[in-house]
């Protein structure tokens, strides 16, 4: 099969594109002919061998795990899914990834595309779909009429994080840059604040939640913007308990993990109209360096896809 993958960790010159072996599947697998995967901050924090203690793969190393296809095989003992349905998933990160024509997938994170989207579209949303729901519906468990804030409203996570929190009726603040305020603020944004010129910190005050999708040396600022007893999770940096406590805030940090019941909601969101993808730019598998590059650079507005069939 064709696929684009990298020998040792490093820049995005690393990757090459070439045949590897077809994956052979499990008796609990099934084998996904990919048509799109995505492109996500974790990809190139991997390639870079940013989480190498924590995950250890045998090279040569397919990247991605954001996938939509068509299965071509099914394990003994899967009896859900058929040869021949339209699928999408985000696999298990521990295992090859999806920049490549065929991917082995735990069945039990599969689940059927829906009809209304394209590969491409579908491609587009596991991985950032199931970090917006587990943040803010299982660690959270934000409930109507609560207001939070969701850093980087016109990224990948935001996109997605505001269209879901409307629909589950929360208040939701954002912060974009200029260009993009008018843009966010379709997507169902109460209120866009525009970085560029305002510290959304400096002025935002009594929110229930804080979902910190940018992590760094900013996340010790944004605790003023909760009421007392408030949450802020992160997706990015671990917090500081000390500051926590300090602010009187519960913090906690969330690596996204997978499961189908919740992709399955997530189908059902994007069925009943209440989640749309936000695709930026689509790349093919021989211009993946190049989607890196231009993931990498952090103005995407939306998801990057790349397209393998």
């Amino acid at each position: 099969m064709k696929a684009a993958y990298i020998e040792q960790y490093g820049g995005s010159d690393e990757f090459k594109v070439g045949e590897l072996d077809q994956p052979t599947i499990g008796a609990d697998d099934v084998l996904i002919e990919v048509h799109a995967a995505s492109v996500n901050p974790v990809d190139w924090k991997l390639r870079e061998g940013y989480l190498k203690e924590m995950l250890h793969f045998e090279m040569p190393l397919v990247i991605g795990w954001d996938v939509s296809g068509i299965i071509k095989e099914v394990g003994a003992n899967v009896t859900e899914l058929e040869v021949g349905d339209e699928v999408f998933s985000r696999p298990d990160i521990a295992r090859q990834g999806t920049y490549a024509e065929y991917v082995a997938v735990d069945a039990h994170l599969v689940v059927k595309k829906p009809n209304s989207l394209s590969f491409e579209e579908a491609a587009s949303l596991p991985l950032v779909a199931h970090t917006a729901w587990q943040v803010m519906f299982e660690v959270m468990d934000a409930k109507p009429g609560d207001r939070i804030f969701i850093g980087a409203g016109s990224g990948g996570v935001g996109t997605v994080a505001i269209q879901l929190a409307k629909a589950h009726g929360l208040y939701v603040v954002t912060s974009t840059s200029t260009p993009n305020v008018d843009w966010v603020s379709e997507l169902g944004a109460d209120e866009v604040i525009d970085y560029k010129r305002q510290d959304p910190s400096e002025t935002v005050r009594d929110l229930d939640f804080v979902f910190d999708t940018m992590g760094g040396d900013g996340q010790s600022k944004l605790y003023r913007m909760l009421k007392e007893n408030g949450m802020l999770v992160s997706i990015s940096t671990p917090p500081n308990e000390e500051e926590a406590e300090q602010a009187n805030a519960r913090a906690e940090y969330v690596f996204m993990q997978p499961t189908g019941e919740r992709l399955k909601k997530i189908a059902e969101a994007v069925e009943k109209g209440e989640l749309k993808p936000v695709i930026d730019r689509i790349f093919d598998l021989e211009d993946t360096k190049l989607a890196h590059d231009y993931g990498e650079e952090g103005h995407a507005k939306g998801k990057i896809v790349i397209k393998v069939k």
